[in-house]
């Protein structure tokens, strides 16, 4: 199979109606931080049990088309010996791969954060696709205020995202494309349309620059949101109008899927805001979820680390990915919460 075809297999795996990512790819700080609410030492077997958990959750391939592990996940087994990303596969689930390296300090630019990780990516994704990796993620995060994210940032993020895609696509691996306008601080949604319009014209530019095959990419956008400090929420049929508004000027009808991350919200707030958006007609592109905490939350509430918990943790992952996917239908009603 030549690169090319590779790359739309792919593609039409990941992009399935009713269908969304589940990322699981938290990084060790983060998923220490998580552990902690439910008073879990984060260990790499209780790292490896609760992904495994998640993974192995029976039916999750009806409503998860593929999921985002973290490096160390790709190395590790089930309790039967079985690599976790082919306990994925088994369920029609690609296994994909988190390539950046964090963010640090953009210098010169105080308040501005810059994604690391370029450097020797390319031999990196020759293991992640021995692995079983198909398809890669990189996230660029976008600080907002009356001045930030300045020029620099959105130039500089723009362009490392650009060059992770093209590297990505030359190995024959998806790449999703994630510039995260964050959510902290007390902006106005026009504020945070103002900096997503700036932010996604930038990416597009230097993807289109750097050759990325759009068809063969995904994005994975913030929502129009306000901070989380801002006075008020606005209702999801708002936020929908503002985040399709949005993507209409910014994103090529190319693009196959639109993957928004949750950011911060509720499990309930990301689901409602996603079928208000999938109700609106006449877009080009499918719009799913890629959520990591909004669908996490419940299943780790419920699992607390204890094995004889492990079938309720999965029946809550399973009802959020199943809420989220009738959200992708625009079918969703606050009502199926019960």
């Amino acid at each position: 199979m030549n690169t090319d075809s590779e790359l739309q297999a792919t593609v039409q795996a990941l992009v399935q109606n009713g269908k969304g990512l589940l990322a699981a790819d938290e990084s060790g700080p983060t998923i220490a931080k998580r552990f902690k609410t439910i008073a879990v030492e984060s260990t790499e077997e209780n790292r490896r049990a609760w992904r495994s958990l998640l993974l192995s959750t029976p039916g999750l391939g009806e409503f998860i088309s593929g999921v985002i592990l973290y490096e160390e996940t790709l190395g590790q087994c089930a309790d039967d010996g079985t690599p976790l990303p082919e306990v994925a596969a088994r369920q029609n689930i690609v296994p994909g791969i988190k390539v950046d390296a964090g963010k640090i300090p953009l210098a010169h630019a105080p308040g501005d954060e810059i994604t690391q990780g370029l450097d020797g990516l390319a031999k990196r994704l020759d293991g992640y696709r021995k692995q079983g990796a198909r398809f890669a993620k990189w996230r660029a995060v976008y600080n907002v205020s009356a001045t930030l994210p300045s020029r620099v940032a959105i130039d500089a993020n723009a362009e490392a995202l650009a060059r992770y895609a093209a590297i990505c696509q030359e190995a024959g691996i998806v790449p999703i494309v994630e510039p995260e306008v964050l959510i902290d601080g007390d902006h106005s949604i026009e504020r945070c349309a103002q900096v997503s319009d700036a932010v996604l014209h930038e990416v597009f530019d230097a993807l289109h620059r750097h050759r990325v095959v759009f068809a063969h990419m995904l994005l994975k956008p913030s929502m129009v949101v306000p901070g989380k400090e801002h006075a008020a929420m606005p209702a999801p049929a708002e936020i929908a109008d503002a985040t399709v508004r949005l993507l209409r000027s910014a994103v090529p009808a190319e693009v196959p899927g639109i993957f928004f991350l949750s950011g911060g919200q509720t499990p309930e707030e990301a689901t409602a805001n996603l079928d208000a958006m999938n109700r609106i007609a006449g877009r080009p592109w499918l719009l799913s979820f890629s959520y990591g905490r909004a669908l996490q939350e419940p299943p780790l509430a419920v699992w607390k680390g204890e094995a004889g918990n492990a079938r309720d943790a999965q029946n809550a992952l399973l009802k959020r990915a199943r809420l989220n996917g009738a959200a992708c239908r625009g079918q969703y009603d606050a009502a199926m919460e019960r």
